[in-house]
């Protein structure tokens, strides 16, 4: 078949790879000038299934009036009344309850430990280097309370044979050695030795020369304008470079999915959340981290990519804002300092933000729609770069008719009906 995907991000990319491997003629249109220069560009840097935990949660409305009132706010809420913010905001909430929790969490694992195997896959079949390190991920508890309060992960964990280990402070320094001289401030953690890390844009950029090589025809630089319909099909994108036709269309615009597929009356709940970071250069090698740490008092990832350190987190609820506020920024020097002081030079870090597409049960949308030849994927928030390459696999298995390995139909935006 001819399938046109929008958008040439992360998630864009592993479905053109996925699609054009299964033999179908790929075409890819993103307005940037190369592929992951949004979302995708200097996010995180986190391969991390076992974390995949959807940001609704019990005791998350308690927990978000407490962080607005801190100096190094996790969430920041700005006074918006538009209908789109309070409701996508009222949905987050209504999910915040045990058992949606433990429904949305067990597909966000699902669907995360099955990428992180399709994406060893991948880089076994191509040798795809991209700053990555097989070394797990270590969440970092400077409370008892914190601690404490980790039994419904680890029991998700558990139920789904995620390997973990719970580590005193002296454990922690034994994974992450820089965290030694401030070992004080740690009362324990959670690893997850089977977690990666890696840069998603170098990924991304690896993957779409791949892309080419298989014949993937990626037009940069192209305005989209809408989606043009006959009936119950999709008929053309219209773009500024005029419409492009194809037997199928794949919609992973990310953050601007929603307002592309509206006119066709369609519902996506998705909302640009807004995340920030910074990438340091290293010049302490000692007390640099060897891979992730998570500084779950901040909500903040500090991850290991060659040699910088990326630190990002936060999350914004502003609309469509790409402001680059310094109170944000002192945030992130705040705990990447206070927990590997000295280890990258500040003076010479690239500040930035970008927009996560999240759903308010924090599953993406991957499947079909109720229009014949359209298919989605997206809404995957802070965990695009964790589950790209199963949500690549999966999409492209349901397009050819085969049967994905895992359960999808829990994915579909007919979950929302």
């Amino acid at each position: 078949m001819r399938i046109v995907v929008l958008g040439a991000g992360v998630i864009g990319v592993t479905s053109a790879y996925y699609l054009a491997k299964a033999g179908h003629e790929v075409t890819v249109i993103d307005r940037q000038p190369g592929p992951a220069l949004e979302t995708s560009f200097a996010n995180a840097g986190e391969v991390s299934p076992g974390y995949a935990s959807p940001w609704a949660a019990p005791g998350i409305p308690q927990k978000a009036i407490k962080w607005l009132f801190m100096k190094h706010a996790p969430l920041i809420l700005h006074p918006m009344l538009d209908p789109a913010t309070v409701r996508w905001v009222l949905a987050m909430l209504r999910n915040c309850t045990a058992a949606r929790y433990a429904v949305n969490k067990g597909r966000m694992v699902r669907l995360a430990e099955y990428s992180r195997d399709c994406l060893i896959e991948l880089r076994g079949e191509t040798g795809i280097a991209y700053d990555h390190r097989t070394q797990g991920t270590l969440q970092v508890f400077r409370t008892q309370k914190q601690l404490d309060g980790i039994g419904k992960d680890i029991e998700v964990l558990g139920k789904d044979g995620v390997p973990f280990e719970v580590l005193d402070a002296n454990g922690c320094v034994g994974a992450e050695p820089g965290l030694g001289p401030v070992k004080e401030k740690i009362v324990g953690g959670l690893r997850l030795p089977h977690d990666e890390t890696g840069d998603c844009f170098k990924f991304t950029t690896e993957l779409h020369r791949l892309c080419e090589t298989l014949g993937v025809d990626f037009r940069f630089g192209v305005a989209i304008r809408g989606l043009r319909r006959e009936g119950s099909r999709i008929a053309a994108v219209e773009t500024a470079a005029g419409d492009i036709e194809a037997d199928l269309y794949v919609m992973a615009l990310g953050s601007y999915a929603p307002a592309l597929v509206k006119p066709l009356g369609l519902d996506l709940p998705v909302y640009p959340v807004k995340g920030y970071s910074i990438t340091v250069p290293i010049i302490n090698e000692a007390r640099a981290p060897v891979s992730t740490v998570m500084d779950e008092s901040y909500k903040v990832a500090i991850t290991r990519l060659g040699n910088r350190i990326r630190v990002g987190g936060m999350a914004e609820i502003a609309g469509f804002n790409l402001d680059l506020p310094p109170a944000r920024r002192a945030t992130l020097v705040h705990s990447v300092e206070d927990l590997f002081g000295g280890a990258g030079d500040q003076t010479q870090a690239r500040f930035w933000a970008g927009l996560r597409p999240m759903t308010p049960d924090g599953t993406p949308v991957i499947g079909p729609t109720r229009y014949s030849n359209l298919y989605l994927n997206g809404g995957h928030g802070t965990l695009g770069w964790t589950m790209s390459c199963g949500s690549g696999r999966v999409l492209a298995d349901l397009v050819s008719g085969v049967r994905p390995a895992i359960e999808t139909a829990d994915l579909a935006l007919a979950r929302y009906k």
